[in-house]
Parts: C-alpha cells; structure tokens; sequence
C-alpha cells in the first residue's frame, strides 16, 4: 500500500511527500530519499522486459554512490506476471539478478485501486499525447534531488539508455 502523509487537504508537492510500503510490509517515507535523483520503476518477474532488471542493477551500482537510487514496485496488473508473494519476489530479484535496490511491496499503478504514488507520477510525466495510463511493466520516472518528475520512459526503453539524464540531474 502506497500512501500520501498529510491531511486530505495537502495536495503532494513532491514525491518525497508519499509513503510506501516496502518488499517487507514496512512503512517507508520517502522523504527518507530526498535529496537524491531516483528512477522509479514498475516491475514483474514474468515478463519480456524482466531482463532490464540486470541493466537497472548496474544504472544503480554505477551511481548510487553519487546521491542516486532505484525503487522498484513490483505489479500484477499485466498479464499476472507477477504473481509470486513478496518472499518470492525478492527471491526471485536476488537469484537472478542480484538486485539490490529497494522494492516496494506489490502495487496497482492504473485503475480504481491505483496506488497514489502512481497517480501523482503519471499527472507529473504524461505519456505521448497526454496519456496518463501505464501501458505496461517496466515504464520509468525519473525524479530530481528535489522530488519533482522530469522525465518518464518507456518499457522499451533500456536502462542503460537512461545514464546520461541521471548524470544531468546528478550535477544539477
């Protein structure tokens, strides 16, 4: 469960003003994150995009020295390619890809049960054409050191493409 910390009449300024649960049930506030670029990314472990999780891994290794991470919040609405509980998750995360960036517990990033984490992202970086919707696993935010989204990538789009806007926020 993803969740906005304030009262109904705040509006979030920054993605740093959400909570989330993460992999283990326990409560994360982002504001923990501030200060740093990070990649926010929808996953799933039974799916054609599955294997960005190596090039996400070394995105993260490469700069998170730098005042950089990834989350990473698993998802079950395409296709049910994830199916597993949060122990199969990581599991699955750790034994294949070495995965070592922080993961969120399983979310919903379209529809009635959306988590409000994934609303906020998509009004920040709509799609082409204004469209808000998450067209499948693996679509990227990138969130500056002040918690505002600056661009949203595709599923198609490979991690290690994404390097050089990390670099750029980086040294902002």
């Amino acid at each position: 469960m993803l969740f906005f910390h304030g009262n109904a009449a705040d509006t979030p300024k920054s993605f740093y003003d959400f909570k989330v649960k993460n992999l283990k049930g326990q409560d994360w506030d982002l504001n923990q994150e501030a200060g740093k670029v990070t990649l926010i990314v929808n996953v799933a472990s039974k799916c054609g995009f599955t294997p960005q999780y190596k090039g996400l891994e070394a995105l993260y290794q490469k700069y998170k020295d730098q005042g950089f991470t990834i989350i990473g919040c698993p998802c079950n609405q395409f296709g049910y390619q994830e199916p597993g509980n949060s122990d199969d998750i990581q599991s699955f995360c750790s034994r294949t890809y070495e995965v070592s960036f922080p993961l969120t517990e399983k979310l919903n990033v379209n529809g009635a049960q959306e988590s409000p984490i994934y609303s906020y992202l998509k009004e920040s970086q709509p799609g082409i054409f204004g469209i808000q919707m998450i067209k499948w696993n693996f679509e990227k935010f990138l969130v500056d050191k002040n918690g505002k989204v600056v661009r949203r990538y595709s599923s198609m789009t490979k991690p290690e493409d994404i390097g050089a806007d990390v670099e750029e926020f980086l040294k902002a």
